[in-house]
């Protein structure tokens, strides 16, 4: 087991786990959308606007990027441990793994911040 301190969980089962729930949560809002958009063929501007005015809306999207961030967080530091390991790399591992890694995550917690300034207007 690989542990390590930007693993998000320490345990592969927890992540695992994590995955399959940001995927339901992001299945249904795509899923919605997709129905919203198939119900409503002539969208205009302010209906698009009335939907997003609404806060149920915002709470589901805005859990929707929560799911990104952990889906992506789980799915980059699995790719990273696994291709950035000492077997490819030896003791250089760590030096090239965790600078990927701090870049995923500041790249994904800088498009949750923009989405959420987007969404609530902040």
């Amino acid at each position: 087991m690989v542990t390590n301190i930007t693993n998000l969980s320490r345990s592969g089962l927890y992540d695992w786990m994590l995955q399959r729930l940001t995927a339901i949560v992001l299945g249904a809002y795509s899923v919605f959308l997709l129905g919203y958009l198939i119900m409503n063929p002539g969208l205009q501007f302010s209906q698009w606007a009335e939907l997003f005015d609404e806060t149920w809306m915002r709470v589901f999207t805005l859990l929707a990027l929560i799911s990104i961030l952990a889906h992506a967080w789980v799915g980059m530091w699995t790719i990273s441990t696994d291709y950035f390991n000492d077997r490819a790399f030896g003791s250089k591992s760590v030096l090239i793994r965790f600078p990927v890694q701090i870049v995923c995550f500041i790249a994904l917690f800088s498009y949750v911040i923009w989405g959420v300034q987007i969404l609530w207007g902040l």
